[in-house]
């Protein structure tokens, strides 16, 4: 498919300033939602850019800093944990996606957004498998994804037994081991089951410690 079909279209109706948006970390059960507003030059050149998720670390990195380096505008939206479980993950994907729309650095005539509905001032699409159809909206994803990975990286640094540089925070079976041994820390999403799981289960420990106690 040819990832600037979307972008050639809206050029020839006169826009300029198209942004694509999407994010990263719906999945994982700590750290924030992170989305990015991207807008490209006419004449971006990035062959094999792609959804996020299909390329391996090396090409994201690359591609984030060819995409820095070279796009008109780039906005960054990142909402905490605290706030997913204050709203839902879909919600605060919307906030996030929102905000970074609002962040970006040059003006903003036209927003692509992976499959995403939002409510914008300016005429906008949403794509269903944006990332994979639309060079802006891919170019959003590395961004998006190559920003929390980061994150998560720092997160990794404060907290070395969970893991986070590995698996990013989502529900491996090696995240959750390290989850039940440790336990949880301010980062995590409360509102999501395998996290609650711990937390009960803790708590029916923390019980049962108790009981004892007092039968002694």
């Amino acid at each position: 498919m040819d990832l600037t079909y979307f972008e050639r279209s809206l050029r020839a109706l006169g826009y300029k300033y198209i942004g694509g948006v999407d994010e990263a970390g719906r999945g994982p059960l700590v750290g924030p939602v992170v989305s990015a507003c991207v807008v490209l030059p006419v004449n971006f050149k990035a062959p094999g850019l792609t959804d996020s998720k299909q390329l391996t670390k090396k090409q994201r990195d690359y591609y984030y800093d060819l995409i820095q380096a070279q796009a008109l505008g780039i906005g960054i939206g990142i909402i905490t944990a605290k706030r997913i479980d204050e709203v839902n993950i879909y919600e605060a994907t919307k906030e996030a996606m929102l905000l970074a729309c609002n962040n970006i650095n040059c003006p903003l005539e036209y927003v692509l957004i992976d499959y995403m509905p939002l409510e914008l001032k300016i005429p906008h699409q949403a794509l269903i498998k944006g990332d994979s159809c639309s060079l802006s909206i891919a170019a959003a994803s590395v961004i998006a994804k190559v920003t929390r990975d980061r994150i998560l990286i720092e997160l990794d640094q404060k907290y070395p037994q969970y893991g986070f540089k590995q698996h990013k925070g989502y529900p491996t079976k090696g995240h959750l081991q390290a989850l039940k041994k440790y336990g949880i820390v301010n980062e995590y999403r409360l509102s999501y089951k395998p996290v609650q799981k711990i937390i009960k289960e803790k708590e029916q420990q923390r019980q049962n410690i108790i009981k004892e106690e007092k039968r002694v």
